[in-house]
């Protein structure tokens, strides 16, 4: 019987375990009452960086003392804890760091071969997160063993009540798309909090069978707190108030009776009609041509005075402002953020940052029609980009890419009637239904084989390429034809 803490008592969990807070994980071995063979076999095995299950498992098995297992129950399951062991990290640079949870928070594997359990408060996700003795250790990758990350902050944590009626809502979309035969279909992108994150490789034995559609394979995938969902955990209830947003629910019994989807688009769409110029005013905003001034409107609707809204970071929801034209096209393509090329080239599609952007991503498109010479509000949608089309047409179109930037970029000088321009091979925005390349900056810059120069920016708008040549920064962009085919009926106002 572990006498150091009160397998029944929540409480008493914590307490101990806080006694963590400031120990590595190697101090946690060498402080043990293992004999000094089996500490040296634990350093070895928990030292590995490929060893699955990893740190998590020496804080259950070494400071705990019982045994790590994949029971879809609560680890104490007397006290009804789970233990959720997660690495946290600096980002920004020089003075202006910030802090950010490592990765999701995977919660329990989804059972595709058996029926969903429909209410939530009997399932095995609400069992695991329901309480939870968060361990956060600060991930260092240039320490020369994961053994020597140190635990900062140990707490028990519960979902507020906005979040839980939110992750309520996701576990039901996710389960009903499984139930409708499409969990071959899920995406972590189609939800706000939690998620179906992917689990396992892409080799065959990763696909298995659905329960309600026997004859569709379905990738593994487990339930997930995505990375930004547990960053504000990390902030809000460990850190203390780093860095905090303004919430879009500030009563959490408006999501008694609305989807918080609903909510955001209702509180949109109450404006719609109104002109640019108009919710300027009433919203007290500078009218002018700032790119930022349509996604920002679009906070402003929705009660957000800063650019950062509390529930889009922890969901990973990034604000789409699309203007449509009076001939009913979309402006301008969308940019996404830069992925340089020089990573391109070593990466597999599943791990690469394309994949995962979209993968993770939800889009809400506030749409704007130009009408005289300001844009009309027309309404919003929340949009994800369906696997259907990214495991087919933009892998095909980052594979091109790639393939071009693998082989060496060719550069063509022309002459223009403005001077010399730099052509390239890079596949042209025609070349993909859904996705092309093209420069993120509007000043270009090159540096060729021979050291020389060209174009009217500098080195700082410019990225390196495999042979240590030099091009202006390039960036993905979803074409706007796609963008606009994605859009719903009562949206495009045709």
């Amino acid at each position: 019987m572990n006498t150091k803490y009160d397998k029944t008592d929540p409480l008493s969990i914590e307490a101990y375990g806080k006694k963590m807070v400031g120990k590595t994980f190697l101090d946690i071995i060498q402080e043990s009452s293992e004999p000094y063979e089996t500490k040296q076999e634990l350093i070895t095995s928990y030292g590995n960086k490929k060893r699955k299950g990893g740190l998590g498992n020496l804080i259950e098995e070494v400071y705990f003392g019982y045994k790590a297992n994949s029971d879809q129950s609560a680890d104490f399951l007397e006290a009804g804890v789970e233990l959720k062991a997660s690495p946290y990290e600096y980002v920004g640079k020089g003075k202006v760091k910030d802090v950010r949870a490592g990765e999701r928070l995977v919660v329990t594997m989804i059972d595709y071969q058996n029926p969903v359990e429909d209410d939530y408060f009997k399932s095995h996700v609400h069992e695991k997160i329901n309480k939870m003795l968060l361990v956060y250790y600060l991930r260092n990758r240039n320490l020369p063993s994961n053994l020597d990350y140190p635990i900062d902050y140990v707490k028990l944590y519960s979902p507020t009540q906005a979040d839980l009626k939110i992750i309520q809502d996701d576990y039901k979309k996710i389960n009903d798309k499984i139930k409708s035969g499409k969990a071959h279909e899920l995406s972590e992108s189609d939800t706000i909090y939690l998620s179906a994150c992917t689990k396992g490789s892409t080799a065959a034995k990763s696909w298995v069978p659905q329960y309600y559609n026997p004859e569709v394979k379905a990738k593994k995938r487990a339930y997930s707190l995505k990375q930004g969902f547990m960053t504000q955990v990390l902030k809000n209830y460990l850190v203390k108030d780093i860095d905090t947003y303004e919430p879009i629910i500030k009563n959490p019994a408006e999501l008694n009776e609305q989807t918080f989807e609903d909510i955001v688009q209702n509180r949109i769409h109450q404006h719609n009609g109104k002109t640019d110029e108009a919710l300027c005013v009433e919203f007290d905003r500078v009218y002018n041509n700032d790119k930022s001034l349509w996604a920002d409107l679009a906070l402003r609707m929705l009660g957000i005075k800063s650019n950062k809204a509390e529930e889009f970071v922890k969901a990973n929801i990034v604000v789409k402002a699309v203007r449509i034209n009076e001939k009913n096209k979309i402006v301008e393509s969308s940019s996404l953020p830069s992925m340089p090329l020089i990573e391109l080239v070593d990466e597999e599609w599943e791990e690469s940052k394309l994949y995962k952007y979209f993968e993770e991503t939800k889009f809400l498109l506030v749409v704007f029609k130009k009408v005289g010479d300001r844009y009309v509000l027309k309404g919003s949608q929340f949009w994800n980009m369906p696997e259907s089309k990214l495991n087919t047409v933009v892998k095909d179109g980052w594979e091109q890419i790639r393939k071009v930037v693998k082989e060496g970029i060719v550069f063509t000088p022309s002459q223009q009637s403005n001077g010399i321009v730099i052509k390239n091979n890079l596949p042209k925005k025609g070349a993909n239904e859904v996705i092309h390349l093209r420069p993120h900056t509007s000043k270009s810059y090159y540096v060729f084989e021979d050291g020389t120069t060209h174009g009217s920016g500098n080195i700082n708008n410019s990225e390196v390429l495999p042979d240590g040549r030099r091009m202006t920064k390039q960036s993905f962009w979803i074409n706007n034809s796609f963008l606009y085919s994605v859009l719903e009926e009562h949206l495009k106002n045709e």
